[in-house]
């Protein structure tokens, strides 16, 4: 590592960079680092040649699983050996650009600690002390297993207590994830999706998008980042570490965020604000820019009179405020924000009135090119929704949104579904299905209104407690894949408890995780970014971008599709005792081209994904964007892109109640009303019952709740920021050598350590200096990890990156394989809390913790 830092200061002595370069330089930098060679010489014109001589291969398309952004990728492939990764420079959305994650997918895919065969279980104990004592089993035997206890739910109508939980997946999901659950006869279908970011689609109630967004950095003129790191652990950093040097040379960027970020040092602004206030922060800024007069007229429309009549602590007659594309503005300033005011939210907040004032009108004298940027933060803590909504309304009063320069949806695309399994599911299937599913969404205490619906959202970190209790029922047997739930969810102890009780679990995974310690059978599944057919789709730059991955090598162990192959087998082991309703099911999925219907599960993992983009490459069934000549054509680009977006269609078109951007949320009003109707309560009593302060018309529209918090300020008195670092690829890097040596390319992290950073002025008081070993205590737990001190962080607050603290995974993530951790784990400290009316986990605001020196 220092060899490789000495030649990078030489390259770069005398060499002038402007603010946009260096941002630029930065993301070169950390891609050949990730690479492992010095960057500037692996990037000259002699390198080069040298390189197309040593090796010539060809790129093969594929896409990233880093993080939801799912950008294009190519892999370089030479002598059947995946070597170098970039963007697809094919793709409209990120082309050729990549950040430094996609590098580690290849020690990921090379990693010897990969799962090479099945395995099984010989030890019927379960237990985090608890051997397993896995022996190598064939495929035959492991799927065999799993189907013997299927057909024994299915004799004793007990469907209902088989269970398939997803973590990360790719567009072929549904076959696992969807088909065979129903088919068998489970409501119980649990993905991950209210671990990952739930709240941050609440904006639904303010915009009908229940859905991530793109961020039309181009074009913008102010970016205003609410608890979002976009050029370190968001989605899309492969577009926005391109675009981000032109947005510093063209626009204003603020940072609202307790430390100080990885984008924050890239930015005009840091508004370092009190975990838990952004709300008030939001609302304070909306405040401002009404009372200034400073709203974008064309979008949210005027006064009658031409007269602001906005004043603090005066309600306005609605009918003298004549809205365009917008619904209840004046609603929401007499409810609330007419108080709302900056010297109140600073007292609260821990950001000078001055700033908040300052910021708020220059985010309006740039509109409507502004993006007010919402991210995990102010969304994914308890009463978490309204935090949510009242920093994405910033985007509705300045007309950012789906604006130029401003907040974008995704552009359409269109898969072709799979069939209906409806005609394969016999009685025994019918039954089990109209039992309640497992997570208990849509009790009463339980809203999740995804959409809009009363329980139509997951609520993933409660099955654990669900199982654990046997409420609704006793889970008999499970399937994961690609997940590792006793690591990513808060309460660990929990998940370890539920997983020991189910009676049989099989996981499929490419590495034996902490999951797979509690499982019967351990299944090997392929890479899906190198060994298999898959496809998943990224929007950005104004495009979406859908992406074919192909078998770009050879499986490197004994592994299976697990979406595709694996639902094959099983079906294969289903029809062999007697049920074949699955089996039956999948070959109706045949060659698009020839009409053949798979005979092997690697013909069906072919078949299943040419089905599913049949409208990208068929110029037969085309529905827009770029057309190819077929399927020979489409594997060879390796990407479809749609059309340029369409700016300003969704105005007065929002897919809300009423069509337009509310302020005041008819949408949530009616949402809330069902949810309440449904079990006999009024909506006030749905509030109580799910923890949140608003009552009466409080509850429609955006507004700041105090932050509920696990732990006395007294015992504890510091508030715990979990952020996830620049090499995460969600928790499943921490097995690759590349991320310990480079962990500190996150601003005040060290390499090959797991750091809680604290502020140098807390540290002094503490007696602690950075290198000091440190224990963190939160009213579920301690652990144990090394100091930093650094500014960034504000006093008052412990920020550590997620991502560390493996006791399974391999040699590099665990000190002792199966026993000792190396780090510490974020989730075995922070307690199990949820922002009900999303239904997501809560990761922030509410964590309270003592630090000690040990």
């Amino acid at each position: 590592m220092k060899k490789l830092q000495i030649e990078k200061n030489e390259g770069l002595a005398g060499v002038k960079l402007s603010r946009r370069t260096f941002v630029k330089g930065t993301a070169v930098a950390c891609a050949g680092m990730a690479m492992g060679g010095p960057v500037l010489r692996a990037l000259s014109p002699k390198g080069t040649a040298d390189a197309r001589k040593l090796a010539q291969g060809e790129w093969v398309s594929s896409f990233c699983t880093g993080c939801t952004a799912w950008c294009t990728k190519q892999i370089y492939v030479v002598n059947g050996r995946a070597i170098k990764i970039r963007g697809n420079p094919n793709s409209k959305s990120n082309g050729i650009n990549s950040c430094p994650r996609a590098h580690m997918a290849l020690q990921q895919c090379y990693d010897p600690d990969r799962l090479k065969t099945p395995m099984k279980r010989t030890n019927p104990r379960k237990g985090r002390n608890e051997d397993p004592g896995f022996v190598p089993i064939s495929w035959d035997e492991a799927v065999g297993m799993l189907a013997d206890k299927i057909m024994e739910l299915r004799r004793e109508n007990e469907t209902h207590k088989f269970m398939v939980m997803r973590g990360r997946y790719t567009a072929l999901n549904a076959l696992l994830y969807d088909r065979v659950p129903k088919i068998i006869g489970s409501p119980n279908n649990i993905s991950h999706s209210s671990i990952c970011a739930e709240a941050e689609k609440m904006r639904y109630f303010q915009e009908g998008q229940w859905a991530y967004m793109q961020y039309d950095i181009p074009k913008t003129r102010y970016v205003l980042l609410w608890g979002a790191d976009p050029l370190v652990a968001n989605r899309g950093v492969s577009s926005y570490l391109n675009s981000w040097g032109h947005a510093l040379d063209n626009a204003r960027i603020a940072s609202v965020e307790p430390r100080l970020s990885g984008t924050g040092t890239k930015c005009d602004e840091w508004l370092p604000v009190k975990p838990g206030y952004d709300g008030a922060l939001a609302t304070a800024m909306a405040h401002t820019i009404l009372v200034e007069g400073m709203w974008y007229k064309p979008f949210v429309g005027d006064f009658i009179d031409g007269v602001n009549h906005f004043e603090t602590g005066k309600t306005v007659n609605q009918h003298m405020f004549l809205e365009r594309h917008t619904h209840g503005l004046v609603k929401w300033w007499n409810i609330y924000l007419k108080d709302a005011t900056p010297e109140w939210a600073a007292g609260i907040c821990g950001v000078p009135a001055e700033q908040i004032r300052r910021v708020a009108l220059g985010f309006a004298a740039a509109a409507p090119n502004c993006i007010s940027w919402v991210g995990g933060g102010p969304a994914m803590q308890p009463r978490g929704s309204y935090g949510c909504l009242a920093a994405n309304a910033l985007s509705g009063l300045v007309g950012g949104c789906d604006n130029e320069g401003g907040v974008l949806t995704y552009n359409s695309r269109s898969y072709q579904g799979y069939p209906s399994p409806g005609d394969f599911q016999d009685d025994i299937a019918k039954e089990g299905l109209k039992y309640e599913k497992i997570d208990q969404r849509g009790r009463l205490e339980w809203p999740n209104l995804a959409r809009g619906g009363s329980g139509a959202g997951v609520n993933t970190n409660n099955v654990a407690d669900a199982i654990n209790s046997e409420d609704p029922y006793h889970i008999k047997v499970a399937v994961g894949f690609f997940n590792n739930f006793n690591f990513s969810c808060p309460g660990t102890k929990r998940w370890d408890q539920a997983m020991s009780k189910v009676d049989f679990f099989a996981h499929l995974t490419t590495h034996a995780s902490e999951m797979s310690f509690y499982a019967d059978v351990v299944l090997p599944v392929k890479n899906c970014m190198f060994e298999q057919w898959a496809s998943l789709d990224h929007s950005s730059n104004g495009h979406r971008s859908v992406s074919l991955s192909q078998p770009a090598i050879r499986s490197v162990w004994d592994a299976r599709a697990m979406e595709t192959e694996f639902s094959w087998i099983l079906a294969e082991k289903l029809a062999e005792r007697g049920f074949d309703n699955l089996q039956r099911y999948l070959r109706t999925i045949v060659d698009p081209e020839t009409g053949r219907t798979p005979t092997t599960a690697e013909e069906f993992d072919l078949y299943a994904c040419k089905h599913l983009l049949q409208h990208f490459w068929d110029p037969s069934a085309s529905r827009g964007g770029d057309t190819f000549s077929g399927w020979e054509e489409f594997k060879k680009i390796g990407v479809w892109n749609s059309g340029p977006y369409q700016y300003r269609a969704r105005w007065s078109n929002m897919g809300t109640a009423t069509g337009k951007f509310e302020f005041y949320s008819q949408t949530l009003k009616e949402a809330l009303e069902n949810h309440a109707r449904k079990h006999g309560v009024s909506v006030d009593r749905v509030m109580e019952v799910c923890n949140y302060e608003a009552r009466g018309e409080l509850a429609f529209v955006p507004h700041h709740e105090e932050p509920y918090e696990w732990g006395s300020p007294q015992e504890y008195p510091f508030k715990f920021v979990d952020y996830k670092a620049r090499l995460n690829r969600e928790g499943r890097s921490a097995n690759c050598p590349w991320y310990m040596e480079l962990k500190d390319l996150d601003p005040g992290d060290l390499a090959y350590e797991d750091v809680a950073k604290l502020n140098p002025v807390d540290g002094e008081r503490l007696g602690i200096k950075t290198g000091d070993k440190v224990r963190l205590t939160t009213p579920i737990g301690s652990i144990t990890c090394t100091a930093a001190l650094w500014e960034g962080t504000q006093p008052g607050t412990v920020a550590k990156a997620f991502g560390q603290g493996h006791w399974a995974y391999g040699r590099w993530a665990a000190k002792v394989f199966g026993k000792e951790p190396r780090g510490a784990n974020n989730n075995d400290i922070i307690p199990t809390d949820n922002d009900r009316l999303s239904g997501s986990t809560a990761f922030y605001g509410h964590i309270r913790l003592k630090v000690e020196k040990v």
